[in-house]
């Protein structure tokens, strides 16, 4: 027993790069989950700011004014817009909301009238908007409250002393803007708020992040093992032969491509057909979209998977190095940890991955409903990661899998 433990024990620490990997993993977690959750530098991590577009309809100073409040803090960065680009930005998922003043909000400031603004949002990202409301609201009536209880003094000073000299009420005007600087307004404000995303969909969000995040994840493992058929076959004497055989060399890898492609596709058509029959996702909405986007991201996973065999020398080294990969990629990419909790640094690394593409294809399918085109734009870029992938994985294969002792 004794003998066959240490046997055991010097195959595993021969293979170097194996052990190293083995524990990379849990340092390499314990690393990625402690900057997502801002968990190192032993202090507060810093609030990331929210990017919101604002529509100036009134074009008045009072407004101008309130915007350039709105941009001094450091929590909100304003972005000037149009309306209907602004909203646009909105239902592709590229802004949680847009604050809109409609003409006449001067007016109604000035006549103690409700004042026409509006805050229109994606109604998927409900904890994020959330944040942004608590941010802008306490803004809101700290500007709007305060510049309505300076309107009333004034006026009211005006109508008492009509007669009085235009310098003395200029001073005192002055004087009223110099108190009200570091004041709070008490008057009371609604922010009107509508829903521009989802509010007429009966789509389940729980179920989409569900049958995206997991999908994606869980074919990234099983192409893996696919592709890691290729070191069995090394190891079992397999390979040397198909090598003698008349087949080239490249084809071994293509069909394996070819293998891991066909079953990629087959287990998100089964996993899209499953949420359909057991919890009415409905697949019907837009099918040349959802077929775009199985294929796309069927052949970006089966040829990540290759890719990882690859680069691999031993079975070993593969299992360990494919955990590593695939869940820190699952995470940075959204399958597992949301994105807006993360540091931006960490939203801005997302796009390297497979997962952040394929969810938000299938998020603009079945929750935002947008158009062929604009779901073929993350369809291509799962294209272009695959065909890049599969690439280095050619080159890969010769040098690794390829170099029989």
């Amino acid at each position: 027993m004794i003998k066959i433990c240490i046997k055991d024990l010097k195959l595993f620490f021969s293979d170097k790069k194996g052990v190293l990997l083995s524990f990379l993993l849990p340092i390499a977690l314990i690393t990625l989950f402690a900057l997502a959750f801002g968990g190192m530098g032993g202090g507060r991590s810093e609030f990331n700011p929210i990017a919101l577009p604002i529509v100036n309809l009134d074009s008045t100073k009072t407004v101008e004014k309130i915007i350039a409040d709105i941009d001094s803090t450091k929590e909100l960065i304003v972005e000037n817009t149009g309306l209907e680009n602004g909203k646009e930005l909105v239902k592709k998922g590229n802004r949680i909301g847009i604050l809109v003043f409609y003409n006449g909000f001067e007016d109604s400031l000035k006549t103690n009238k409700e004042l026409p603004m509006e805050l229109m949002y994606d109604e998927a990202r409900e904890i994020e908007m959330g944040m942004l409301q608590s941010v802008l609201i306490s803004n809101l009536m700290q500007n709007i409250g305060t510049t309505a209880m300076k309107q009333d003094i004034k006026t009211n000073v005006a109508e008492q002393y009509p007669n009085m000299d235009q310098d003395e009420l200029k001073v005192i005007f002055n004087n009223i803007n110099a108190q009200f600087e570091d004041g709070f307004g008490g008057n009371d404000m609604n922010l009107k708020l509508t829903s521009i995303v989802g509010e007429t969909k009966d789509a389940n969000l729980g179920l989409i992040q569900a049958v995206a995040g997991v999908a994606v994840l869980m074919l990234l493992f099983s192409v893996t093992a696919i592709g890691s058929g290729l070191l069995e076959e090394k190891e079992q004497g397999t390979l040397k032969k198909l090598l003698y055989s008349p087949i080239k060399k490249n084809n071994i890898l293509y069909g394996k491509m070819l293998a891991g492609l066909f079953v990629s596709i087959l287990q998100l058509a089964i996993m899209f057909i499953f949420a359909w029959l057991a919890f009415g996702l409905n697949l019907g909405i837009d099918i040349p979209s959802l077929i775009l986007m199985i294929i796309a991201t069927a052949f970006a996973c089966s040829s990540f998977g290759i890719f990882l065999a690859s680069i691999a020398k031993s079975r070993q080294q593969i299992q360990s190095l494919s955990m590593i990969i695939i869940l820190v990629m699952s995470a940075i990419g959204g399958s597992m940890i949301p994105l807006f909790i993360m540091p931006a640094f960490m939203q801005n690394i997302a796009v390297v991955s497979v997962n952040y593409w394929a969810i938000q294809g299938f998020y603009d399918i079945f929750w935002r409903e947008l158009a062929f085109a604009d779901v073929s734009i993350n369809a291509a870029v799962l294209f272009g990661i695959g065909i890049f992938v599969s690439i280095i994985s050619v080159f890969m294969f010769k040098r690794n899998v390829l170099k029989i002792l």
